[in-house]
């Protein structure tokens, strides 16, 4: 399907891709259908560094837009820090931190306060399992989506690109890639580091076969989407032989199609 093609079966409230679609849950309002382009996440498969941030920045619209880098999953390690700032370095944001393991004492402003005033919000990779259970039991996950329907654009790589979906796989278990349901704000699933894992794709391409996860998108290291709301505005990557792709199961098959990618810098 040419970008444009599937570009236009997007504005229409689908993701057309073969002969498979991603249609609205059954289970939503007529409110929840209306699109809201205000609604900004920018995922990659692996590889979140300093273009990706870039082109996050970009979408803000601000001059120098205030960048967060939330490292939950990653147990707020001190070297995913220490790489986020670096790249930054170059760009013309103002970067920020913020752990979820916090004390009171220490943490003097809400999560409302923290998040709401943030421009974008760039989700650390790590353990998705445990990263869904910590804001939730925070109230993160709630005050994430007041960020997205106010307009902060979201995004990340591998923990931070599967979060935002409704369900996808992960290595946050032990002996084997499993499903892992997320925050739902995008629908469908999701697979990161689908050309870096050997596991990935058979995974992936298993579970949508036997149901156990719905269709969606997976993304190879250094390739990305562009949501606005639940519509692909745009497919990007740094790298040429990158690629993101919608999987769908057509008639018992799994059916692959590739999207065409832009490349950023």
């Amino acid at each position: 399907m040419e970008r444009k093609d599937f570009l236009a079966a997007s504005a229409l409230g689908t993701v057309a891709l073969g002969t498979g679609c991603l249609p609205a849950s059954e289970d939503e309002t007529i409110s929840d259908q209306v699109r809201n382009p205000g609604r900004k996440i920018l995922i990659a498969g692996g590889g979140f560094r300093t273009t990706f941030i870039r082109y996050m920045a970009s979408l803000t619209g601000k001059e120098r837009p205030r960048i967060c880098y939330l490292p939950t999953a990653s147990a707020d390690g001190d070297s995913g820090k220490v790489r986020f700032f670096q790249n930054c370095a170059e760009l013309d944001v103002i970067p920020f931190v913020q752990d979820s393991f916090i004390a009171s004492y220490s943490t003097r402003r809400s999560w409302e306060d923290i998040f709401l005033s943030m421009d974008g919000i760039v989700v650390s990779g790590g353990n998705t399992l445990n990263q869904q259970a910590i804001w939730r039991a925070q109230g993160i996950d709630e005050v994430l989506r007041k960020a997205w329907d106010q307009g902060t654009v979201l995004g990340g790589a591998s923990a931070g690109s599967l979060c935002w979906f409704e369900e996808g796989t992960t290595d946050s278990r032990p002996i084997e890639l499993t499903k892992v349901e997320c925050l739902g704000f995008l629908r469908g699933s999701h697979s990161p580091h689908y050309d870096a894992e050997e596991q990935r794709r058979p995974t992936y391409h298993r579970l949508i076969s036997d149901g156990t996860l719905k269709p969606g998108f997976a993304c190879d290291n250094d390739a990305g989407i562009y949501f606005e709301d639940n519509e692909v505005a745009r497919v990007v990557r740094t790298r040429e032989d990158a690629n993101c792709y919608y999987v769908d199961r057509v008639g018992g098959e799994i059916v692959e199609t590739v999207l065409d990618a832009e490349m950023i810098a």
